[in-house]
């Protein structure tokens, strides 16, 4: 059964003739998958990107090396690149990252197990605009912490759509 948020996603991208991509991390794919569970999804979908790993961020949507030593995988900074580079790459008009620490390990004290970073890159008439946000679900278990964050991520690209 598609997710009630992504249905609604999947008819404001096909009233406004937009495409969306994803570059996902710690979500795996789970904001492409919700998408694409809408029928009529391929009108507004191509494909996303997991880039669970630092090599993929840099071989698959352009994150430079320097960024990823300077801020690491979980950052604004990276969510940001994240959300440029797969704009740019999949040619959509819309790009949603993600990149967090769902746990239950890998959490420390600046960046803690359920902080996750989004990125919402668009064009706006001849510019590229991006935004991110950075979350902290707390310590709420894996799976919770991967919800919420598909939940945000879907949330907040209808938010700028309207």
């Amino acid at each position: 059964m598609p997710h009630p948020l992504a249905e609604q996603l999947v008819a404001k991208l096909t009233a406004a003739h937009k495409r969306i991509t994803t570059v996902e991390s710690c979500t795996g794919g789970m904001v492409a998958a919700a998408i694409t569970s809408v029928s009529g999804s391929s009108a507004v979908f191509d494909y996303g990107f997991v880039t669970y790993s630092n090599a993929a961020k840099m071989a698959l949507v352009d994150v430079s090396e320097n960024l990823l030593v300077a801020y690491g995988a979980v950052s604004a900074q990276t969510a940001q690149a994240m959300a440029k580079g797969g704009l740019t790459r999949a040619g959509a008009d819309i790009a949603l990252s993600i990149t967090g620490i769902a746990g239950p390990s890998g959490g420390s004290i600046e960046k803690p197990v359920g902080m996750v970073c989004f990125g919402l890159s668009f064009m706006d008439e001849a510019r590229t605009v991006t935004k991110t946000s950075v979350q902290q679900f707390g310590d709420i278990g894996r799976d919770a912490v991967r919800t919420a964050a598909l939940e945000f991520a879907l949330n907040w690209a209808l938010e700028v759509l309207n």
